[in-house]
């Protein structure tokens, strides 16, 4: 061994098994102190409400699970940048390893750091643990296919096993308490509807995972656009912390391809998903102003129209259009939204109703439990069409035939927008156009029940239509 104490700093990585950091450590360290820190830079962006309460619990299970291993997790809150050099002084450290983080603030944070530390004679080594391939090693791709194609070309390394033992420093080291980081709701707690969809846990992914490829992703390839349906692997949120890794789920899933061949093309669709996330944070790092600024710099004159009460009305599925109500209740609810609906939602909150789509990265941002920045960055500018390899502007999804088309039954909608439930479908996605009769027999008095349309979608799009060509004219003008 190296080094009589190391320290291995827990960041988004809050699992055990393939954790190089932590595998490192314990291989080139007597004694490994495990430390993480509730960041307070005001530099780096605050985690949202569902984010917090997703940390929390995934604190608590990391801290039970380094416990099993005879470990313990040392938790302290404040500026990461201060808080490790002195750590390191305190436990008389020569050696620290973290996983990277790929957010801009954090590269920054994490380079002063390293260079402060290196300069003090300290050992730093760092690692990938959050992605399948480091962003700087595909060059020049803004297009997804392509991308993806040459990633797949790259050798995925296995995951690592989890350490079976973790000593326990001897001396006395003073820890936070969860409970005093102020990461829970209180008064109201408003979290009973995620504590009733997700388990935050490294054991509880695993589980996820491999239920979903032993039982649903046969039909993922067909059905993962159907919110009524259970067809989706909901592990966003694990991977947002690195409750799980990607090369895990990679590694995972070409085990099941094995076994089960006539899987594969159902398989490789999800793992292009991943892939998603992956291109996300390569946008990410080569484009650093994702999250804030477009890409494509014509949208910068785009005619935005901000409206508060609209965007209200939004946030809190109020807006009149059914499949729209119900993603926003569920996004408040549990945390989370179909992949297909948060499409839709961000559409219509862009195209229909012409607001900045940096709100609605916003809303989702402080209510996602699976908050990621780069994810959320660059899905919301391709929704917008001012990022890359974005939808082109003309797509402006209609919200009741994409409800008809991936929600036939109203099975999705009746269970997020119960005043409607007894509307038959398909009638139940655009309740403005149901005779009195209907609605009567249903118990609906639109306006009063349920809201009427925020907009005609008819006269939104024209109106985006519009809009669009108006920076086309400006930018051939320029």
């Amino acid at each position: 061994m190296s080094f009589t104490n190391g320290i291995y700093w827990v960041r988004q990585d809050l699992r055990l098994a393939d954790n190089p950091a932590l595998v490192a450590a314990l291989e080139e360290s007597q004694n490994v102190y495990i430390i993480y820190v509730l960041e307070q830079d005001k530099e780096i962006r605050e985690r949202g409400a569902a984010s917090k309460w997703w940390l929390y619990h995934s604190l608590k299970s990391l801290s039970e699970d380094i416990a099993l291993r005879g470990g313990t997790l040392t938790i302290r809150q404040g500026i990461a940048k201060n808080v490790i050099p002195a750590f390191l002084d305190e436990v008389k450290g020569e050696a620290i390893f973290w996983n990277r983080c790929y957010e801009p603030e954090m590269i920054d944070r994490d380079k002063h750091l390293k260079t402060t530390l290196q300069n003090n004679k300290i050992t730093v080594k760092t690692f990938n643990s959050a992605l399948l391939s480091e962003p700087w090693e595909i060059k020049t791709y803004s297009v997804f296919t392509p991308y993806w194609k040459k990633l797949q070309e790259q050798p995925i390394p296995r995951p690592l096993d989890a350490p079976t033992f973790l000593q326990k420093t001897q001396n006395f080291i003073f820890s936070e308490k969860l409970e005093d980081l102020g990461l829970l709701p209180v008064s109201p707690d408003w979290a009973g509807g995620l504590r009733d969809t997700f388990v935050a846990s490294e054991a509880a992914a695993i589980k996820r995972l491999e239920t979903f490829l032993e039982e649903n992703v046969d039909l993922y390839k067909e059905e993962r656009d159907r919110p009524d349906k259970f067809s989706t692997s909901k592990l966003s949120p694990f991977l947002a912390l690195g409750l799980i890794s990607p090369r895990y789920i990679w590694h995972k899933s070409q085990q099941e391809i094995a076994l089960n061949p006539n899987k594969k093309a159902a398989v490789d669709k999800f793992l292009s998903e991943v892939g998603w996330r992956e291109f996300s944070y390569h946008l990410l790092f080569h484009f650093p102003t994702l999250p804030d600024k477009n890409l494509r710099k014509n949208f910068d004159k785009f005619p935005w129209q901000p409206d508060p009460i609209a965007l209200k009305a939004w946030q809190q599925g109020k807006t009149g259009y059914p499949i729209i109500d119900a993603g926003m209740r569920e996004l408040w609810h549990t945390g989370w939204m179909h992949n297909r609906v948060r499409m839709l939602v961000a559409s219509f909150l862009i195209k229909d109703l012409l607001i900045p789509w940096q709100q609605g990265e916003a809303w989702f941002w402080d209510t996602l439990v699976d908050a990621d920045l780069a994810s959320n960055s660059a899905s919301w500018q391709w929704v917008a069409g001012c990022g890359a390899d974005a939808a082109p502007y003309f797509r402006i999804f209609n919200p009741t035939t994409q409800a008809q088309k991936f929600d036939p039954e109203g099975l999705y909608v009746k269970k997020w927008v119960p005043e409607l439930r007894k509307l038959p479908a398909p009638q139940i996605h655009e309740p403005w156009n149901c005779s009195i009769s209907v609605l009567k027999e249903a118990g609906v008095l639109l306006g009063k029940d349920y809201p009427l349309p925020l907009i005609d979608h008819k006269t939104a799009r024209d109106r985006a239509l519009a809009a669009f060509e108006r920076i086309k004219i400006a930018q051939a003008g320029a």
